[in-house]
């Protein structure tokens, strides 16, 4: 096994950081943070940043000198991990070398990081527009649908999170959705498949499937197919729970997208570059989709990048049609060259492959051990480092730990478990009633299995509130 990018150091809440620890520069950062930072998704004066001081492989420290094993590579993108030196070098290369320039230019990294893109994305997704970041990728992909196919519904599914601009949280499933909702965006939402919480009174994976594509294509001929520009799903839905599709329910929805004409879009933003143990999670799948968009994994986060894969039909339609949109900083000399070093850096390390071994012989095997002893634990679902834990109060009755978007006591049965791993050293992914393991593709297996154990411990707190209680066994 290739050896990966990683701390040296032990990853527990008790190793020390690599630095001193300055307490005083820590109240001060987090003091000036408060007085003018406005954080996303927050009620400001309810939250209490902690203060960052360093970030290595799959750790980071605060400066009172703990150290976190993280388990939410950021907000699942430090796919290479923290400050990888080949990928640091890169970023510092590029910028004496050519930091930024106007998009209208053929830039040797833009072009480069392109190709490196296009070669590994399924089927004719040869074309690349590059954004910002994943939310405007997916509002660049379905504006392209729009133009392409003249009409303006969008079908996704409730489960989902495509982004944060207005499109693309129109798009999105979950309640961070219902703020910005006016009921005006053509978006039509629908029930995606998920056996343990089945929409369909389905008893197997067989039936889920089938009974899920009718649902999709009712609600297309409800909607009127001569109306709707496109279907836009999340490979394998990230932030809404890691839920892996049925065999032959994406090649079902691609069937559908051919029968009725519209563009299949494949929102890799979360899934992509090596998430799932291999390049794109499509890859796992028998289906090609139309449009792709991307983010996050291509460059780990190191500068902000996204983009939309387009197939050949499509970019057709703009062959002599100028398209009509654009960025600034589209195709950014410096996160383009970050992207480049990254997924060098990926193919000589094994990085895909690594993830791929992690998830069948470590994290699978673990958490499936973890759900036998826990009464908390309804489901274990993933695959490659992209896992979900789906926390119950009884497992008879798949009552979800705390009830949807629960927030203040309503949340406390999460906010204890996730209290717990903290105070082991581990940082957890959090949402609604389930707890995902995503660490870095490149975590080493000896801080996987500490982190797994320190995870363990902790969902002893999620027991205390089943109806098992402390102890009572899983099943």
């Amino acid at each position: 096994m290739t050896t990966h990018h990683s701390s040296s150091q032990a990853t527990s809440g008790g190793a020390a950081a690599p630095v001193p620890p300055d307490p005083a520069a820590g109240r001060a950062v987090h003091a000036t943070d408060r007085a003018h930072v406005f954080h996303s998704w927050s009620a400001q004066g309810q939250i209490d940043p902690p203060a960052i001081a360093g970030a290595e492989g799959s750790s980071f420290w605060d400066y009172e000198g703990k150290r976190y094993l993280d388990f939410t590579s950021g907000l699942v993108f430090t796919n290479i991990g923290y400050a990888h030196p080949k990928v640091v070098a890169a970023i510092q290369e590029q910028a004496a070398k050519m930091c930024t320039f106007a998009p209208a230019f053929a830039i040797e990294a833009r072009s480069e990081a392109a190709r490196l893109i296009a070669e590994r994305t399924p089927g004719d997704l040869d074309k690349i527009f590059f954004t910002n970041g994943g939310a405007d990728a997916v509002e660049h992909a379905i504006r392209m649908a729009r133009v392409h196919t003249g009409r303006p519904k969008v079908l996704s599914a409730y489960r989902s999170y495509h982004g944060g601009t207005e499109q693309a949280i129109n798009l999105t499933g979950d309640p961070r959705r219902w703020a910005s909702d006016t009921g005006t965006a053509g978006v039509v939402h629908f029930h995606a498949p998920h056996l343990y919480r089945t929409q369909f009174y389905a008893q197997t994976e067989e039936q889920e499937c089938e009974r899920a594509l009718a649902h999709l294509e009712q609600t297309l001929v409800y909607e009127g197919p001569h109306t709707v520009a496109a279907v836009i799903l999340e490979t394998i839905p990230g932030t809404a729970g890691i839920m892996m599709p049925p065999p032959g329910y994406l090649a079902g929805v691609r069937a559908l997208c051919d029968k009725y004409g519209l563009v299949f879009v494949l929102d890799e933003v979360m899934a992509g570059f090596g998430r799932t143990g291999t390049w794109f999670a499509a890859d796992l799948y028998d289906a090609v989709p139309d449009l792709m968009t991307f983010a996050k994994g291509v460059n780990s986060g190191y500068v902000p990048l996204g983009g939309v894969a387009i197939c050949e039909k499509i970019a057709a339609t703009f062959e002599n049609r100028p398209y009509p949109g654009g960025l600034t900083y589209s195709g950014h000399p410096l996160a383009c060259g970050a992207a480049v070093a990254t997924l060098q850096v990926m193919a000589e390390e094994g990085i895909v492959e690594h993830a791929a071994h992690l998830g069948e012989n470590v994290i699978g095997p673990a958490l499936r051990d973890m759900a036998a002893r826990h009464p908390s634990i309804g489901e274990v679902r993933g695959t490659g480092v992209f896992w979900a834990l789906d926390l119950v109060r009884d497992q008879e009755t798949r009552e979800p730990l705390v009830p949807y978007n629960a927030t203040g006591a309503d949340n406390a049965p999460m906010a204890d478990f996730a209290a717990a791993a903290k105070r082991g050293g581990l940082w957890p992914f959090v949402n609604m009633n389930r707890t995902h393991v995503v660490p870095p593709c490149t975590i080493t297996e000896a801080e996987l299995k500490e982190g797994l154990t320190v995870l363990d411990e902790a969902l002893t707190a999620a027991d205390a509130h089943t109806t098992a209680g402390p102890g009572g066994a899983g099943a």
